[in-house]
């Protein structure tokens, strides 16, 4: 079991051109403890921080990924203890009956689930 204190000060890879919010919240900064997070080596690219991660110069704290969805062959991913879930939300606008939002939904709802339609989800 891993926890968030075996990990706490790790350093995460920072996406270069990525929303700042958005850095900080999968860097999990500040800590739950109020403490920064270390600095992590700045990346273009998710392929540039899973290279980081197989060469033992970093962690990452995401969701799980599998090779299927494009996690780099060397590595794998483990639960994170002690660190609360993301929550994740559609929001559309209210009676829309889109065939792509409908399609997205079903897409989003096979990935978080983990299950896998019979078939390729398509517009109807």
């Amino acid at each position: 079991m891993v926890t968030f204190d075996d990990i706490a000060d790790e350093p995460i890879p920072r996406v270069r051109q990525s929303d700042p919010l958005l850095n900080a919240y999968w860097r999990l900064d500040p800590r739950p403890d109020g403490r920064p997070a270390p600095d992590g080596p700045l990346v273009e690219a998710l392929e540039d921080k899973h290279e980081l991660i197989a060469a033992g110069q970093a962690v990452a704290i995401g969701p799980p990924l599998d090779h299927a969805t494009g996690l780099h062959p060397s590595l794998t991913t483990v639960p994170l203890h002690g660190v609360e879930p993301s929550q994740v939300v559609l929001a559309t606008r209210t009676g829309d009956r889109s065939r792509l939002v409908t399609a997205f939904r079903k897409h989003a709802e096979a990935l978080l689930t983990g299950t896998r339609p019979a078939g390729p989800i398509r517009p109807t």
